[in-house]
């Protein structure tokens, strides 16, 4: 064996051995998306999405959103009557966080076109430690309210 091939060699079974430590054993969150929609907005400078983050593993954050439908999407909350943006929304242990009016919700700026009923807008989620879920989000009615 060359000295090349056993520095290859050593460096594989080193990053091997690192990367199998890494793992716990125990399953990571396990992340599902319920009830996504997004009334239909007035104009497309700005909208509001809206849904359930159930998880059934150990605690996490949504840390990030993307889509290509617009400038940038943001992570909001309610205090009083004032939005304030947050950069990460904790997802607790076994639980659920629910995204709707007059509390946390998704904000988009800059829509490329102004959505309208019946649309579907392309979003994916990122997290702390669960794999991104990729949601589509229904445009419904300005007035639409879920059923709970």
């Amino acid at each position: 064996m060359n000295r090349r091939t056993a520095l290859t060699a050593a460096l594989a079974l080193t990053a091997g051995l690192a990367l199998a430590g890494c793992d716990t054993g125990e399953p990571g969150p396990q992340i599902q998306v319920d009830g996504a929609y997004m009334p239909q907005p007035v104009t497309q400078d700005m909208a509001g999405a809206f849904f359930t983050i159930k998880n059934s593993g150990p605690a996490d954050k949504l840390v990030a959103v993307t889509t290509d439908q617009a400038k940038d999407v943001t992570i909001h909350k309610t205090v009083g009557n004032k939005m304030e943006q947050v950069k990460e929304l904790p997802i607790p242990e076994n639980g659920e966080v629910r995204l709707e009016r007059g509390g946390t919700h998704l904000m988009f700026m800059g829509l490329k076109y102004k959505p309208t009923k019946d649309d579907v807008i392309g979003i994916e989620l990122q997290f702390a430690h669960a794999e991104p879920v990729k949601v589509s989000v229904q445009v419904r009615a300005v007035n639409y309210q879920p059923k709970k």
